[in-house]
């Protein structure tokens, strides 16, 4: 009896001095709302939102240690108080969640963890030394994805959950749509212009996101320079660039791919007399023969009225999107 004994407390000791289960990795769901009348946002299931996540993404948004270098984070080029983009003809940041072409010319395609892979290796080269032995990072990461060494796929899905926060819709031409404001008489002139054949701004940038996510030749040169080409090696595609979102237009400056315009009343004055011929511009194009779709001063000023209820002042102050 005795021995039994002895036998059942060694037992015990044993199995009580083994490894420890470690305790499940949970990081906490985020609930991403979106704006009102926006689509659904198609989120990868293997890369959910989490708070952890998000924060690590905001902090390494605004951190160089991204930049090989450390010289530069994603938020020196893409400023809040400009829809996060700058005054280097950079796309703005924003609605991101529903895109999937990307730069000017198309060379990535895919979700904002293709892109993000792109900005990580390719553009910052990060140096994944520099965040493995940081003090801070390798516990944020854990938290957040629950591994013990950072690679690149877990930087690129930190970033790809923050940006797909950022999304603006808050804008008085948002809040007329619910019914929570009204244009003006010249607001309501350029709408109309905006979304019939006289303006003309439609086909490319229509939709909640005021852009088709596609390329064209809008006509800007005579001699385009190769654009979506480069991409594809088309020679359809000669002059072809990606449309622009044009929410936040006013804070966007400067325009065209090659920023080569400081003003919106300068873009206006283009489309409606400067449009250049060449051979692959776009169909949609349909006033290049009279140079532009020559609209009157009245007409401008109501165009730039309404271009300028695209802006969500929101958006530009918001905390939750700065570091600040």
């Amino acid at each position: 009896m005795k021995q039994y004994l002895l036998i059942v407390l060694i037992s015990l000791f044993f199995w009580g001095c083994g490894p420890k289960e470690e305790p499940e990795f949970e990081p906490t769901p985020y609930k991403l709302i979106l704006p009102i009348g926006f689509p659904e946002m198609s989120i990868p299931a293997n890369n959910s939102l989490t708070i952890e996540g998000v924060e690590l993404g905001k902090k390494l948004y605004y951190d160089p240690i991204l930049d090989k270098n450390q010289a530069r984070a994603c938020a020196t080029c893409h400023l809040q108080e400009k829809s996060f983009s700058s005054g280097q003809a950079v796309l703005p940041h924003v609605n991101l969640g529903w895109q999937h072409n990307w730069l000017w010319k198309g060379e990535v395609q895919g979700s904002l963890e293709d892109i993000m892979a792109f900005e990580v290796q390719d553009f910052f080269e990060t140096n994944l030394d520099n965040l493995n032995s940081h003090a801070e990072y390798p516990m944020l990461f854990n938290k957040a994805f629950g591994i013990d060494k950072i690679e690149y796929v877990h930087i690129e899905k930190a970033l790809a959950q923050f940006l797909r926060t950022m999304n603006s819709g808050n804008s008085k031409f948002d809040k007329v749509q619910r019914g929570e404001a009204a244009f003006t008489n010249e607001e309501s002139l350029g709408l109309e212009l905006f979304f019939t054949e006289k303006g003309d701004c439609f086909h490319c940038h229509a939709t909640t996101f005021f852009s088709d996510n596609q390329f064209h030749n809008n006509a800007l040169d005579a001699n385009p320079s190769l654009g979506y080409n480069e991409v594809t090696g088309d020679t359809l595609d000669v002059g072809k660039f990606k449309s622009p979102t044009l929410r936040n237009i006013e804070y966007t400056s400067p325009y065209m791919h090659d920023g080569r315009y400081a003003s919106l009343e300068e873009v206006i004055d283009f489309y409606s007399e400067g449009l250049q011929h060449s051979p692959t511009v776009d169909p949609l194009m349909k006033q290049l023969s009279n140079g532009g779709i020559q609209l009157t001063n009245e007409e401008k000023t109501a165009l730039l009225a309404f271009l300028k209820t695209l802006s969500d002042q929101e958006f530009i102050t918001n905390p939750d999107f700065n570091v600040k």
